[in-house]
């Protein structure tokens, strides 16, 4: 096909969609102004104060039917929405696809945990530190006297000379 064809046929198919535009928009009018004919009767200006008040009445009832109608069509197009997700939903599954959700870190005892999956079957309580071996902590004597805080100059003056390396020596036999 050749471009000045494909040129003409685009052309032609947008100006019919165009006239089409046009008789649709047409059509909408008027079926806008049909509603407002049937529902809106043309407003006649009361003369008299009990007149007025009879017009706000018929007003105030044709505003809660409205409201009403607006209700229920709410109400059926939420019902619709709900029912498309779950179709959605069940596409997805047919599909094999399934998006994975964002998951939050949540901090549970283990007594929750087992509480949470098994649900009142769990009565007992889990104390895992009552599980562990006791150790006694023995501290050597030669540790006591390292921790311990002295002078350092007396430690300095009893190691000076012959006496401090004798000592020295004996400690270590």
């Amino acid at each position: 096909m050749t471009s000045s064809r494909k040129h003409a046929l685009k052309s032609l198919m947008l100006s019919i969609a165009k006239d089409l535009l046009e008789e649709e928009e047409v059509e909408r009018e008027r079926e806008r102004e049909r509603f407002m004919e049937e529902n809106c009767p043309p407003l006649s200006m009361p003369r008299g104060m009990p007149e007025l008040m009879e017009l706000c009445r018929e007003i105030n009832h044709k505003i809660d039917v409205m409201d009403e109608e607006r209700y229920d069509l709410e109400a059926k197009v939420n019902k619709t929405n709900k029912e498309i997700d779950d179709l959605k939903i069940k596409v997805q599954d047919v599909m094999g696809k399934f998006k994975k959700p964002v998951l939050r870190k949540v901090r549970m005892s283990a007594d929750a945990m087992l509480k949470a999956l098994l649900g009142s079957k769990h009565t007992v309580n889990m104390d895992l530190r009552s599980n562990l071996k006791q150790v006694k902590k023995e501290v050597k004597d030669e540790d006591k006297d390292l921790r311990e805080v002295s002078d350092w100059r007396k430690n300095i003056e009893d190691k000076s000379g012959m006496d401090g390396r004798k000592k020295m020596f004996e400690t270590e036999a």
